[in-house]
Formats: C-alpha cells, sequence, structure tokens
C-alpha cells in the first residue's frame, strides 16, 4: 500500500478522531479484515471503509472483527462495513490459491512466511501430516513447492474441509494430498500409520495433543509445535515440548524455537521445531 490508511483519512476525521484510526489490518485476498476498531470511530466505519475501496483499488470488501475467535472451531465474527457483501475470497500466496470464507474458516495470513519456511524444511520422499489442517494452507504449500510424498490433513470443522477439498482440486494436488474429516483424537488412531514430519498449527491449546504427534511421528521424526505466548515466556513452549516427551518416554532435541507473528501487543505465535529420537 502506497501510502497508511491516516494519511487517506486525514481530511475526513477530526484530529481527535485520528488518534483512533486503526493502523493494523489482515488483508486475505480481496477483502481487508479490522481486528480492531475504535469505539470512538462506529460511527465512521462507512467512511473509513469507503475510503479504503477508493485509495486501494484491490480490496472490493472491508470487514471488521465483531467477536474474537470463539467457539468449537476458533472462527470470528465479522461485520461488512463497505464494499461487496461477502466473505469468501481468494487468496495467493507460496505459488497456491486458497479460497476461504474469512468468518466460517480460521486463516491467517500473517502466517504465509511460516508455512514457507515448513516447506524449505521438507525433504524429498517426506510423510508429512498436517493437525488442524483448516482450508489446507500447510498441506497446498508443502504439496505444491516440495517434493515429499505425501500430505496427510485432518481437521474437525466440516465448511474448512469442503474448502479443503476444493483448493486441493483447484491446485492440481489431489495426487499429493489425503484428507480426512474429524477430531484428531479419533482420526489419527484410525490411520495406523507413522510421519516423518508433523505439523500442529492449533490456534490454542496445542500442547493437549503432543501425546498424539509423539505416538504417530516415526523415530527421528520432527514435529512443529505451535503456541501462543507473552514475549517473556517463549521457553513455556520449550517445557511443554519437554513435559509431554517425559510423559510419552520418547527421548527429543528441540532444534529452534521462533517466533511467527504478532498476534496482539507482546504476545506471538511461537513455533518449537522439535526431532524425536
Amino acid at each position: 500500500m502506497k501510502h497508511n490508511l491516516k494519511f487517506y483519512l486525514k481530511n475526513r476525521l477530526t484530529a481527535n478522531e485520528l488518534k483512533f484510526a486503526p493502523s493494523s489490518f489482515d488483508v486475505v485476498g480481496d477483502i481487508l479484515i479490522f481486528s480492531e476498531f475504535s469505539k470512538e470511530l462506529a460511527k465512521k466505519e462507512k467512511i473509513i471503509g469507503n475510503t479504503i475501496l477508493e485509495n486501494y483499488p484491490h480490496i472490493k470488501t472491508v470487514l471488521k472483527k465483531i467477536n474474537k475467535y470463539a467457539g468449537k472451531f476458533r472462527t470470528p465474527k465479522l461485520k461488512v462495513i463497505a464494499g461487496e457483501n461477502r466473505k469468501e475470497t481468494i487468496c495467493k500466496e507460496n505459488n497456491v490459491f486458497i479460497k476461504l470464507d474469512a468468518e466460517k474458516v480460521y486463516f491467517s495470513p500473517r502466517m504465509s512466511s511460516e508455512r514457507k519456511r515448513i516447506a524449505g524444511l521438507v525433504k524429498p520422499n517426506e510423510s508429512v501430516l498436517v493437525m488442524f489442517n483448516g482450508c489446507a494452507p500447510y498441506s497446498l504449500v508443502i504439496a505444491k513447492n516440495t517434493k515429499c510424498r505425501e500430505v496427510y490433513g485432518i481437521e474437525i470443522n466440516p465448511i474448512a474441509n469442503e474448502y479443503a477439498l476444493e483448493n486441493i482440486k483447484k491446485n492440481k494436488l489431489e495426487n499429493k494430498i489425503r484428507l480426512f474429516l474429524g477430531d484428531v483424537r479419533k482420526v489419527m488412531p484410525r490411520l495406523n500409520k507413522k510421519f516423518d514430519r508433523i505439523l500442529m498449527p492449533l490456534p490454542k491449546g496445542g500442547e493437549n495433543f503432543l501425546d498424539l504427534a509423539l505416538r504417530c511421528i516415526k523415530k527421528n521424526g520432527i514435529v512443529h509445535f505451535y503456541d501462543f505466548l507473552h514475549e517473556d515466556e517463549f521457553h513455556k513452549a520449550g517445557e511443554k515440548v519437554k513435559s509431554a516427551c517425559l510423559k510419552s518416554k520418547r527421548k527429543f532435541r528441540i532444534l529452534k524455537t521462533i517466533k511467527c507473528g504478532q498476534y496482539s501487543p507482546r504476545f506471538y505465535r511461537v513455533c518449537v521445531d522439535f526431532v524425536v529420537d
């Protein structure tokens, strides 16, 4: 974007209102989404939305979150404040197209570089499992950009899984990705299979499923465990991995712990890459 939003709003809001102008947002395809929107600007949301449409021609719809991620599937409640009355879009990242409904599917465009990082680690002929697959962003990026043998994806949200099926066809990856709808605790034992690499991109509470990953990872396989933590508490992610490995009586080595996206001020999504011996 050529200028920040405040630049375009300076003649449309008062100096005091301009102080509350939102500076953080996500762009998913041709939709712009505000996570935070000040109540002081509630009566100006239409003006702000239309200003975006006028100055950023690639944006067709402007949404704002009116509820945080919640419910069984950790999805947000979104309101259209300007543009086309829809919440479905197609975004492109890392050589794949991803179709989704921003209100019905958990998806973070901020994880695009993390998905690219993981794809860069996948070795030829690996069998990869994506727990909490969503609309399949990780599965698609890995299958498209690596020489892996196969990617398995498990998702409990039926709407997200339908988008995943559509996305696999759209990207012509039916021969590399297998999808399973259901709870990982019920699906993974039925697979009766071990994997070279397991991803755990759950928005919250992934430590409750580390035991499952440890049961299904091959010897010398790699697990990518995600967590949300305050910047002073990154060590806790490694402690959760250590605790799960001790309970499962599996030896492990942490390869690295990295920040991979800011969630809110001083809170980050963290990934622990660890190998299981």
